[in-house]
């Protein structure tokens, strides 16, 4: 039985995550850290790691940026295994998380989603057979709550794409002040905020004549939280290392 704690235990993944866990035999939820401390569950949820009651074998974090590096000191000084399943970090905040996986296991990824991460394989594929010859845009839809713009995922993709082309394209967020015709080495990110989307992702090919277009729509929340489940079980026993869906799938 694999003893998980969860970080951001009171949002809405993480009670989602909760949700996904009461279905296993293989793992339960024994403590969760949430600003916001109030109990829905047979589990103690505190403020902050440090205060966690017991040792999780894992903790899967779906909070926010904020809370990074009080989670990685926390499973550094105890050699705890970490899944990241939240978005919007920095570059030096990504550093950190690298940095910390060169001591402990750590699971990151931009989307826990095997759908999401059988695109990146497909847009890998679209982009060597493609080359240059087609205009790459990216257009992501998520939920009028969400912060972070472009999402993760959408970074994730357009990086894929980027290291197929050999890193030589740059990424373009806002057309309306660019008074000038697309660049070649163009690839552009566009963000739509509304509603309850749970989030989708639309890869266009564009080229003379003809458009092919990759896409990928969640449903619902379940399909992050199932994943961030089945990686946490599979991090519990591999040591120190920087871990993804590439891994896990």
């Amino acid at each position: 039985m694999t003893n998980i704690a969860i970080c951001g235990a009171n949002g809405k993944m993480g009670k989602t995550v909760y949700a996904c866990v009461e279905e296993r035999d293989d793992c339960q939820v024994i403590a969760g850290i949430d600003l916001y401390t109030k109990q829905y569950a047979n589990f103690p949820i505190v403020e902050t790691p440090d205060q966690l009651p017991v040792k999780p074998d894992v903790i899967i974090d779906f909070s926010n940026p904020a809370s990074l590096d009080g989670l990685l000191d926390y499973c550094l000084s105890t050699g705890t295994p970490v899944v990241i399943a939240a978005t919007g970090y920095s570059d030096e905040q990504i550093a950190k998380i690298r940095s910390a996986a060169e001591q402990i296991p750590v699971f990151f990824t931009f989307n826990m989603s095997l759908g999401i991460n059988l695109l990146v394989s497909l847009a890998k594929k679209a982009t060597a057979v493609l080359g240059d010859q087609f205009d790459i845009e990216i257009v992501e839809k998520h939920h009028n709550q969400k912060i972070d713009a472009p999402s993760g995922t959408a970074i994730m993709l357009a990086n894929a794409i980027n290291e197929t082309l050999d890193n030589t394209r740059h990424y373009v967020y806002d057309r309306h002040s660019r008074r000038q015709k697309r660049e070649k080495t163009e690839i552009g990110m566009h963000s739509i905020r509304g509603g309850t989307i749970v989030g989708e992702h639309e890869i266009i090919f564009a080229g003379h004549d003809e458009v092919i277009t990759l896409s990928h729509s969640a449903a619902s929340k379940t399909v992050f939280a199932e994943g961030s489940v089945n990686a946490a079980l599979f991090i519990t026993d591999k040591p120190a290392g920087l871990y993804d869906m590439q891994q896990l799938v």
